[in-house]
Protein backbone atom coordinates (compact mmCIF):
# COMPACT_ATOMS: atom_id res chain seq x y z
CA UNK A 1 0.00 0.00 0.00
CA UNK A 2 1.37 3.37 -0.26
CA UNK A 3 0.82 6.74 0.77
CA UNK A 4 0.46 9.59 -1.23
CA UNK A 5 -0.59 13.51 -0.62
CA UNK A 6 -2.12 15.84 -3.13
CA UNK A 7 0.63 18.60 -4.03
CA UNK A 8 -2.03 21.50 -4.50
CA UNK A 9 -4.21 23.82 -6.74
CA UNK A 10 -1.58 26.60 -6.81
CA UNK A 11 1.15 23.79 -7.64
CA UNK A 12 -0.77 22.09 -10.21
CA UNK A 13 -2.99 24.66 -11.80
CA UNK A 14 -0.14 26.44 -13.93
CA UNK A 15 0.95 23.19 -15.22
CA UNK A 16 -2.29 22.57 -17.19
CA UNK A 17 -1.55 23.31 -20.09
CA UNK A 18 -4.48 23.15 -23.17
CA UNK A 19 -6.39 19.95 -23.08
CA UNK A 20 -6.33 18.39 -19.99
CA UNK A 21 -6.88 13.83 -19.76
CA UNK A 22 -7.30 13.18 -16.03
CA UNK A 23 -6.27 9.72 -14.63
CA UNK A 24 -6.83 7.78 -11.33
CA UNK A 25 -5.72 5.10 -10.04
CA UNK A 26 -7.38 3.32 -7.29
CA UNK A 27 -4.62 1.02 -6.81
CA UNK A 28 -2.00 0.43 -3.73
CA UNK A 29 -3.26 3.74 -2.52
CA UNK A 30 -6.92 2.84 -2.07
CA UNK A 31 -6.62 1.81 1.52
CA UNK A 32 -4.56 5.42 2.36
CA UNK A 33 -5.77 8.18 0.15
CA UNK A 34 -4.73 11.45 0.36
CA UNK A 35 -5.75 13.81 3.27
CA UNK A 36 -6.71 16.32 0.80
CA UNK A 37 -9.66 15.23 -1.59
CA UNK A 38 -12.00 18.38 -0.77
CA UNK A 39 -8.43 20.32 -2.46
CA UNK A 40 -8.55 17.49 -4.88
CA UNK A 41 -12.13 17.84 -5.73
CA UNK A 42 -11.73 21.38 -6.22
CA UNK A 43 -9.43 21.35 -9.05
CA UNK A 44 -11.31 19.05 -10.74
CA UNK A 45 -14.62 21.06 -10.43
CA UNK A 46 -12.51 24.42 -11.15
CA UNK A 47 -10.87 22.53 -14.08
CA UNK A 48 -13.81 20.79 -15.49
CA UNK A 49 -15.61 24.62 -15.55
CA UNK A 50 -12.85 26.06 -17.51
CA UNK A 51 -13.84 23.04 -19.39
CA UNK A 52 -9.82 21.94 -20.11
CA UNK A 53 -10.75 18.27 -19.40
CA UNK A 54 -11.40 16.22 -22.31
CA UNK A 55 -11.54 12.72 -20.51
CA UNK A 56 -11.06 10.58 -17.22
CA UNK A 57 -10.24 7.11 -16.60
CA UNK A 58 -10.52 5.89 -13.08
CA UNK A 59 -8.39 2.72 -12.85
CA UNK A 60 -6.12 -0.15 -10.50
CA UNK A 61 -2.79 -0.30 -10.60
CA UNK A 62 -2.18 1.79 -13.74
CA UNK A 63 1.43 0.75 -13.45
CA UNK A 64 0.58 -2.37 -15.27
CA UNK A 65 1.62 -1.28 -19.08
CA UNK A 66 -0.88 -3.98 -20.79
CA UNK A 67 -3.25 -3.14 -18.60
CA UNK A 68 -3.03 0.22 -19.34
CA UNK A 69 -3.42 -0.16 -22.50
CA UNK A 70 -6.09 -1.98 -22.60
CA UNK A 71 -7.95 0.69 -20.69
CA UNK A 72 -6.64 3.52 -22.87
CA UNK A 73 -8.08 2.07 -25.58
CA UNK A 74 -11.52 3.34 -25.36
CA UNK A 75 -9.87 6.98 -25.06
CA UNK A 76 -7.81 6.80 -27.69
CA UNK A 77 -9.23 10.06 -29.46
CA UNK A 78 -9.30 12.09 -26.15
CA UNK A 79 -5.88 11.30 -25.32
CA UNK A 80 -4.75 11.96 -28.74
CA UNK A 81 -6.47 15.98 -28.58
CA UNK A 82 -5.02 16.29 -24.99
CA UNK A 83 -1.90 18.43 -24.52
CA UNK A 84 -1.49 16.70 -20.81
CA UNK A 85 -2.10 13.82 -18.54
CA UNK A 86 -3.02 14.81 -15.16
CA UNK A 87 -2.00 11.92 -12.44
CA UNK A 88 -3.32 11.01 -9.51
CA UNK A 89 -1.16 7.80 -8.20
CA UNK A 90 1.96 7.54 -6.61
CA UNK A 91 5.68 7.93 -8.76
CA UNK A 92 5.48 4.70 -10.32
CA UNK A 93 2.25 5.21 -12.16
CA UNK A 94 3.25 8.29 -13.49
CA UNK A 95 6.56 7.21 -14.58
CA UNK A 96 4.39 4.54 -16.49
CA UNK A 97 1.97 6.63 -18.18
CA UNK A 98 4.93 9.17 -19.32
CA UNK A 99 6.55 6.04 -20.64
CA UNK A 100 3.20 5.21 -22.65
CA UNK A 101 3.00 8.38 -24.44
CA UNK A 102 6.33 10.24 -24.69
CA UNK A 103 5.36 12.55 -26.51
CA UNK A 104 3.02 14.31 -24.10
CA UNK A 105 3.52 16.25 -21.10
CA UNK A 106 2.25 13.96 -17.88
CA UNK A 107 1.85 15.59 -14.57
CA UNK A 108 2.32 14.29 -11.47
CA UNK A 109 -0.49 15.47 -8.77
CA UNK A 110 0.69 13.81 -5.85
CA UNK A 111 3.67 13.36 -3.86
CA UNK A 112 4.49 9.72 -2.58
CA UNK A 113 5.43 9.48 1.13
CA UNK A 114 7.35 6.05 2.43
CA UNK A 115 5.48 3.69 3.91
CA UNK A 116 6.32 -0.52 4.41
CA UNK A 117 4.11 -2.76 2.10
CA UNK A 118 3.78 -3.45 -1.09
CA UNK A 119 4.41 -1.09 -3.95
CA UNK A 120 2.94 -1.65 -7.49
CA UNK A 121 2.18 -4.59 -10.30
CA UNK A 122 5.12 -3.24 -13.17
CA UNK A 123 6.68 -5.68 -14.85
CA UNK A 124 8.96 -2.99 -15.94
CA UNK A 125 12.29 -1.00 -14.20
CA UNK A 126 10.09 2.12 -12.42
CA UNK A 127 10.76 2.82 -9.36
CA UNK A 128 9.12 5.59 -6.74
CA UNK A 129 11.55 6.43 -3.89
CA UNK A 130 8.42 7.77 -2.22
CA UNK A 131 10.79 11.06 -1.46
CA UNK A 132 7.67 13.05 -0.26
CA UNK A 133 8.79 15.54 -3.05
CA UNK A 134 8.34 14.35 -6.59
CA UNK A 135 10.20 15.45 -9.03
CA UNK A 136 8.57 13.76 -11.96
CA UNK A 137 6.74 17.53 -13.08
CA UNK A 138 9.98 19.18 -13.59
CA UNK A 139 11.77 15.88 -15.09
CA UNK A 140 9.77 14.79 -17.89
CA UNK A 141 8.38 11.89 -16.11
CA UNK A 142 11.44 10.21 -15.58
CA UNK A 143 12.51 9.98 -11.85
CA UNK A 144 15.57 11.50 -11.05
CA UNK A 145 15.95 9.80 -7.86
CA UNK A 146 15.39 6.35 -9.35
CA UNK A 147 17.19 7.05 -13.14
CA UNK A 148 20.60 7.90 -11.83
CA UNK A 149 22.55 6.01 -9.58
CA UNK A 150 23.72 9.02 -7.68
CA UNK A 151 20.22 10.20 -7.36
CA UNK A 152 20.78 13.58 -8.18
CA UNK A 153 18.68 16.05 -8.23
CA UNK A 154 20.66 19.02 -10.38
CA UNK A 155 21.65 17.82 -13.60
CA UNK A 156 24.06 15.87 -14.59
CA UNK A 157 27.20 14.85 -13.09
CA UNK A 158 30.10 14.98 -16.02
CA UNK A 159 30.97 11.25 -15.57
CA UNK A 160 28.76 9.42 -17.93
CA UNK A 161 30.17 8.09 -21.02
CA UNK A 162 28.48 7.63 -24.33
CA UNK A 163 25.33 8.36 -22.68
CA UNK A 164 25.72 5.32 -19.99
CA UNK A 165 26.55 6.29 -15.86
CA UNK A 166 29.83 5.44 -14.88
CA UNK A 167 28.54 4.14 -12.31
CA UNK A 168 27.15 1.25 -13.69
CA UNK A 169 28.24 0.88 -17.45
CA UNK A 170 25.01 -1.38 -18.08
CA UNK A 171 23.13 1.45 -17.33
CA UNK A 172 21.52 4.90 -19.32
CA UNK A 173 22.88 8.12 -17.87
CA UNK A 174 19.20 9.07 -16.13
CA UNK A 175 19.88 12.70 -16.82
CA UNK A 176 20.44 12.53 -20.85
CA UNK A 177 17.38 10.69 -20.69
CA UNK A 178 15.30 13.65 -18.82
CA UNK A 179 16.72 15.60 -21.70
CA UNK A 180 16.35 13.97 -24.14
CA UNK A 181 12.59 13.72 -23.12
CA UNK A 182 12.26 17.36 -21.99
CA UNK A 183 13.60 18.37 -25.32
CA UNK A 184 11.01 15.65 -26.90
CA UNK A 185 8.01 17.77 -25.64
CA UNK A 186 9.54 21.00 -25.77
CA UNK A 187 9.74 21.94 -21.94
CA UNK A 188 13.97 22.01 -21.81
CA UNK A 189 12.83 25.47 -20.31
CA UNK A 190 11.72 23.72 -17.28
CA UNK A 191 15.72 22.94 -16.49
CA UNK A 192 16.33 26.69 -16.07
CA UNK A 193 14.01 26.29 -12.45
CA UNK A 194 15.95 26.41 -9.44
CA UNK A 195 16.52 23.67 -7.90
CA UNK A 196 14.03 22.06 -5.28
CA UNK A 197 16.52 20.97 -2.31
CA UNK A 198 15.17 17.76 -1.37
CA UNK A 199 14.38 17.16 2.20
CA UNK A 200 16.01 14.03 3.17
CA UNK A 201 14.34 13.99 6.92
CA UNK A 202 11.29 12.71 4.83
CA UNK A 203 13.19 9.17 4.08
CA UNK A 204 14.58 9.29 7.73
CA UNK A 205 11.15 9.33 8.91
CA UNK A 206 10.99 5.77 7.08
CA UNK A 207 13.81 3.82 8.34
Amino acid sequence: MLLTKFKGKEALIPQLKGKVFLVTCHGCKEVNLSGAEHEAELLFNEALASQHINGLLTADYICNPEYLQARFERFADQVREADTILVFSCGVGVQTIADAFPNKRVIAANDTYPLPGFQGVTPLEHDCKQCGQCYLNLTGGICPITACSKSLINGQCGGAKNGKCEVDPNMECGWERIQKKLAQIGRLDALKCPVQLRDYSVDAKSE
